[in-house]
């Protein structure tokens, strides 16, 4: 047999070898996590229920998932093993503030604007002129104008003749 005819077979098998070599370092990791497990630690469960450990046993562990409420796990079935700020966050809603020393970012556009200038400053600079986009109350004479408008608009409909679809001109 060749080189060429065998390579495939090698590349084939050192891929699988790759594969199985990544998931058994996965689930060692994933076993070393379980092991280190302590009670007051929070978890996830495969299942996705958050709980904190109350005790560890050989192949087994016993969680308090609420007042009054111990379930008792395989530790195959612990899918994570949480930090506090973690478990914190997801479980009650604490938001633990790393970033209490910096600076506070507000949600509006205001600090885009000058802070030296007063706003009143900013809004007035020299040769603008401002412009008013509100609308102003129309004299009545106006109105009495704009309806006699409506009026002779719908007079002229009035007097063209209406369009059929033709079936009446056929007759």
């Amino acid at each position: 047999m060749s080189l060429v005819t065998l390579l495939p077979f090698i590349v084939l098998i050192g891929a699988m070898f790759l594969m199985t070599r990544s998931a058994k370092k996965k689930q060692q990791q994933a076993a070393q996590m379980r092991n280190e497990m302590q009670p007051g630690s929070g978890i996830r469960t495969i299942g996705g229920m958050y709980a904190t450990v109350k005790e560890v046993n050989e192949d087994t562990v016993l969680v308090d998932a609420g007042p009054g409420v111990d379930l008792l796990f395989a530790k195959n079935a612990i899918g994570a093993v949480l930090t506090d700020d973690e478990y914190n966050r997801i479980v009650h809603g604490v938001e633990h503030d790393l970033k209490s020393d910096s600076e506070v970012v507000p949600d509006d556009a205001s600090s885009l604007t000058e802070a030296d200038a007063p706003a009143d400053d900013a809004a007035a600079l020299p040769g603008d002129k401002s412009v008013d986009l509100g609308k102003k109350d129309e004299p009545a004479e106006t109105e009495t104008a704009g309806s006699e408008a409506d009026k002779a608009v719908d007079a002229k409909s009035d007097e063209e003749p209406k369009k059929t679809d033709g079936d009446a001109e056929a007759k």
